[in-house]
């Protein structure tokens, strides 16, 4: 168990349509990241395209890209040359008709450790994720073969022990579960990583905008405070009105790390930002020690959550 203290960086930016413009963007940023002193990166969802699930077009299928690939080998390399943990959110061809919202995990000697897939996807307006995305498998098995290909390539919630902490990563619309932070803190996770894309419709935000924010802040602390573990998520950022016949989604940012106490370690505004802080997972031992909520849950009583509805 390592409990050297660890400092995580969070990338909160805009993507264009240009995808070597903005991977290229995005390296420039990684390296701001590291020089700030960050030893775990965590990139937004989808990093490296603008949101095209803003309507269901099937030529943007090809967006995606295996894994390994061409964006993960080259965030592999950036990885060994700064010495730092990368979480790279992508969408990905894992197989023919297969795609899945990805996040692929490297460690800071460049290793490929495995791949994260968004268990729970969403179907909102300008949201038709469903029309997208395969929702990642429930076992979690991803193995490496010897030349360094995922043999078998399974998702499931999972922890990865990184070289400076052991990370849990969901995404984007699985911060809204607590099952989700609840099974990824019960494997040992230091931090849970939560890489997103949420933002207002435009007719909406006067009414509803702020309101919305604090529930996407408020459920992410509560995941923090109720597990016992450190949380950062990074948004995207911009207006994104590509889409002809609709008013495009304003994504909102503020970006954020807490610490298991839920208190705001650093946070982002509406713009562009690099968030990085300290965490020490002494203070993991401390919270539990004081809140024991992992230690008195009734899991002798829990069975009914297994079922869709309870009701009449």
């Amino acid at each position: 168990m390592n409990n050297r203290p660890f400092t995580v960086g969070i990338i909160q930016d805009t993507a264009s349509s240009d995808k070597s413009a903005t991977l290229e963007a995005t390296i420039a940023r990684v390296r701001e990241a590291a020089a700030r002193g960050a030893q775990i990166i965590c990139l937004k969802e989808l990093f490296n395209a603008p949101y095209f699930c803003k309507a269901q077009r099937a030529q943007r299928f090809d967006l995606a890209e295996t894994i390994p690939g061409p964006s993960t080998n080259a965030m592999q390399a950036l990885a060994k040359e700064l010495d730092v943990v990368l979480i790279v959110p992508l969408f990905e061809k894992q197989a023919r008709g297969v795609y899945r919202n990805s996040a692929a995990i490297i460690d800071a000697d460049g290793s490929l450790l495995g791949v994260y897939r968004k268990m729970h996807i969403p179907d909102d307006p300008l949201f038709n994720e469903k029309y997208y995305f395969t929702p990642g498998d429930a076992a979690p098995d991803d193995r490496l073969d010897a030349s360094g290909q995922i043999a078998k390539q399974a998702s499931g919630f999972r922890v990865w022990q990184t070289k400076y902490a052991k990370i849990g990563v969901l995404i984007c619309w699985d911060q809204w579960y607590p099952e989700a932070a609840r099974i990824t803190s019960l494997l040992g996770a230091d931090i849970l990583f939560y890489p997103t894309a949420i933002g207002w419709h435009p007719a909406e935000k006067s009414e509803f905008g702020d309101a919305q924010v604090d529930a996407w802040r408020t459920i992410q602390r509560s995941h923090a405070i109720a597990n016992g573990v450190f949380v950062a998520s990074p948004n995207r950022v911009g207006m994104e009105d590509d889409e002809p016949g609709t008013d495009g989604i304003e994504f909102f940012g503020h970006s954020f790390i807490v610490d298991p106490f839920g208190r705001i370690l650093a946070e982002g505004g509406t713009d562009e930002a690099i968030l990085v802080a300290r965490c020490d997972p002494a203070l993991i031992e401390e919270t539990r020690r004081n809140w024991p909520f992992l230690r008195d849950r009734r899991i002798d009583a829990y069975a009914p959550i297994l079922s869709r509805f309870l009701g009449a």
